[in-house]
């Protein structure tokens, strides 16, 4: 039988499941101000598996927002959350399903992203932030529209 969580650990799980969670809102919003809610400053991302870029979180979500241009609808939704504790840091593997549109209510073109967010976070003053995320896509559903080009 495992321990029993303390109430540390439980609070522990809970932030990083809501910076998870903001992490899709910011996303969903185009809400780039809570960047340094989200990664540290050093923060390293690596988004190719996408058709995107690697680099600092600042690089990546700049390319991020560049690609999302076109799909003005998004609902982001991070589940099967695991999260590994190793001292004050941790790492974690969370699902995502990624529905993207544009259009009108009922005729959108839409496609669907899924996979897996790995990452590195760390404890800081401020709460729980990601240092490092590889972002594995396993599933695209639909198609691009004829013409769109994954921006570099």
């Amino acid at each position: 039988m495992s321990e029993p969580m303390s109430l540390r650990e439980i609070g522990d799980r809970l932030a990083i499941q809501d910076l998870l969670t903001l992490y899709a809102e910011m996303v969903d919003t185009r809400n780039w101000d809570l960047l340094d809610r989200v990664f540290t400053s050093d923060a390293q991302l690596d988004y190719r598996s996408t058709g995107g870029v690697a680099g600092d979180a600042r690089t990546v979500m700049a390319w991020l927002d560049r690609a999302l241009q076109p799909w003005p609808v998004n609902l982001h939704c991070i589940t099967n959350i695991q999260i590994m504790f190793d001292g004050e840091g941790a790492t974690s593997k969370a699902a995502f399903h990624a529905p993207m549109a544009k259009g009108e209510l009922g005729s959108q073109d839409a496609i669907t992203n899924a996979g897996y967010y790995e990452d590195v976070l760390v404890r800081t003053t401020e709460g729980w932030r990601i240092r490092e995320r590889v972002c594995n896509q396993i599933l695209m559903m639909g198609s691009l529209p004829e013409g769109y080009e994954i921006p570099g």
